[in-house]
């Protein structure tokens, strides 16, 4: 049945959550801090390893490298759309929303915690090549791996960031859902250098999530999801 990816991968989001928020009892603050940064090292060193396997290739037997002026025209162009649009904002409003309506409003921690989260688990082709499988093929396989790893980074999120996290789990469904209901349309666009594009962009996105793990909120990682779609587009233009 079509959608089963996405629910598998809801479901590990939330035990992952849960887990956290258990574990977050036994941390005192200087822990948490110290957990925060290792998180935020570790999703660093993932973002690299998934961009340097788009820029790097081996050509007679040495290792050269490319797509820069691909990078920079997409992060710099799709960050104009991005603060225009003020993607992060309105992640911050719904993390605002979501932190009175569950009853969190005293958490200061919160919405931080959603949108760093949210950004962590939503960006990168394994959700959208797991939820296109799962949409045309019925096949979950994809989406359960990334249910176990977004287990693992939720647990260690909620320890480490607070109860927001746990809340990803709803851009996730809604992401995911949405592109598993339109996978017959969606499924022809996303040709292997689409694809290679979007993970090559999704991974620095992704290490700006670590950056302000490791080093507090610097960048308005939200306002650069644009970038991601340009990638996409970039791959049926002649001079990419």
């Amino acid at each position: 049945m079509g959608g089963l990816g996405t629910l598998i991968n809801t479901a590990g989001i939330i035990l992952g959550g849960l887990a956290g928020g258990m574990t977050r009892k036994l941390f005192g603050e200087t822990q948490q801090e110290s957990l925060t940064k290792a998180c935020g090292i570790s999703v660093m060193f993932l973002a690299i390893a998934g961009a340097m396997e788009g820029m790097l290739a081996i050509e007679r037997n040495t290792i050269v490298s490319g797509k820069a002026m691909f990078i920079v025209l997409c992060i710099a162009l799709g960050t104009v759309i991005g603060e225009l649009l003020d993607i992060e904002a309105a992640f911050e409003r719904f993390g605002e929303w979501l932190k009175k309506k569950s009853g969190n409003s005293g958490d200061a921690k919160f919405t931080d915690a959603f949108v760093t989260a949210s950004l962590t688990v939503c960006i990168g082709a394994m959700a959208i090549v797991g939820s296109i499988q799962d949409g045309i093929l019925h096949d979950p396989s994809t989406l359960s791996v990334k249910a176990v790893l977004d287990f693992i980074i939720i647990a260690v999120m909620t320890s480490s960031l607070g109860k927001g996290a746990v809340f990803s789990a709803i851009p996730v469904f809604l992401f995911q859902g949405s592109i598993t209901l339109f996978a017959q349309i969606l499924s022809p666009l996303m040709t292997a250098e689409a694809i290679a594009n979007l993970s090559l962009v999704g991974s620095i996105l992704i290490f700006c999530v670590g950056v302000n793990l490791v080093f507090g909120k610097t960048i308005r990682t939200a306002n650069f999801l644009p970038a991601v779609l340009l990638a996409v587009i970039a791959a049926y233009l002649p001079f990419f």
